[in-house]
């Protein structure tokens, strides 16, 4: 492995742009390209973190180690496996893809090359900082609430695998249950698809979680309310109000934490370090965002039934 990692990002948008900068500011790594085909954002984004743009895949790929996908959705398939087949390790961002069979192709083509293929659900990170992932007890019940204003972001998908998916993630991560049963409903607005949707989820444990999300809200409201055996946890997001009433303790200072101010970076920080065998993993594998995915695909499905 190289002593310094050249990081490529695809994408030049808003997230391409957080990528660059983390690997402009990484130890032991550089940023070194970014590959869109718009010249004008391509540039833009080099302006404020160095590197080049390219619009060529071939050419992208021999400049770069290691490579984050930042394009929209619709194209992480496409951009993850054309990079582990020449040999690149790879961080997505979420979701990791936009059917599952398309995750089960990056997954296995990861798997025959043995390199690292990391998901970018930093909402992991904050879960960590809190210790809600060290609770020893299962959830009775969750209850999420996600809403924001719109926005121009991420409209190739439903607010299912925009901003619900990682009150899913957080569930799966809570629970060694299987999902068992979806029920939904949505509203369909200016995006043209799924753009305010209610579900709840039922494990197979008995386990029960309630999710909502919006990205055509007036202003940001996010919670999360668990219940355990032994009591309750409740947090507000966004006036961090923090309620704990079960035995164990958890972090309610957490952001204060600079893993909480900045997820992004721990998130990539953990894939290069498990990229250079420094770390048995990345933060958040691409198994663990395939279950993720498959979870926000049958809340979708079941918005039509």
């Amino acid at each position: 492995m190289a002593e310094i990692l050249r990081g490529g990002v695809i994408g030049a948008g808003v997230f391409g742009g957080y990528h660059a900068g983390q690997y402009a500011k990484a130890a032991g790594a550089i940023f070194a390209c970014v590959l869109d085909p718009d010249p004008v954002a391509g540039a833009a984004l080099v302006a404020r973190h160095g590197g080049q743009h390219v619009a060529d895949l071939d050419q992208f790929l021999s400049l770069v180690d290691v490579v984050t996908v930042a394009s929209p959705a619709i194209y992480h398939a496409a951009g993850t496996l054309a990079a582990l087949r020449a040999g690149k390790p790879v961080y997505v961002e979420k979701p990791l893809a936009i059917s599952l069979e398309e995750a089960d192709q990056m997954i296995g083509e990861a798997s025959r090359r043995n390199l690292v293929l990391a998901c970018g659900h930093q909402e992991r990170v904050v879960s960590e900082v809190i210790g809600l992932l060290a609770i020893p007890e299962r959830p009775l019940r969750m209850t999420a609430t996600r809403h924001g204003p719109p926005s121009e972001r991420s409209l190739d998908v439903s607010v299912v695998l925009d901003l619900m998916i990682h009150d899913l993630d957080l569930a799966i991560a809570l629970t060694s249950a299987l999902p068992f049963a979806v029920e939904a409903q949505g509203q369909v607005a200016y995006s043209g698809g799924w753009d305010q949707v209610s579900a709840e989820v039922t494990f197979d444990d008995g386990f029960t979680a309630q999710f909502d999300a919006s990205r055509m809200a007036q202003g940001r409201h996010r919670t999360v309310s668990l219940t355990y055996p032994s009591g309750e946890v409740e947090i507000d997001f966004i006036t961090r109000q923090f309620r704990n009433t079960t035995p164990y303790g958890l972090n309610a200072n957490y952001a204060d934490d600079p893993a909480f101010k900045d997820p992004l970076g721990v998130s990539v920080a953990g894939f290069l370090a498990a990229v250079r065998g420094q770390a048995p993993r990345p933060v958040v594998t691409a198994s663990e965002a395939a279950r993720a995915l498959d979870l926000a695909l049958a809340v979708e499905r079941a918005l039509t039934e």
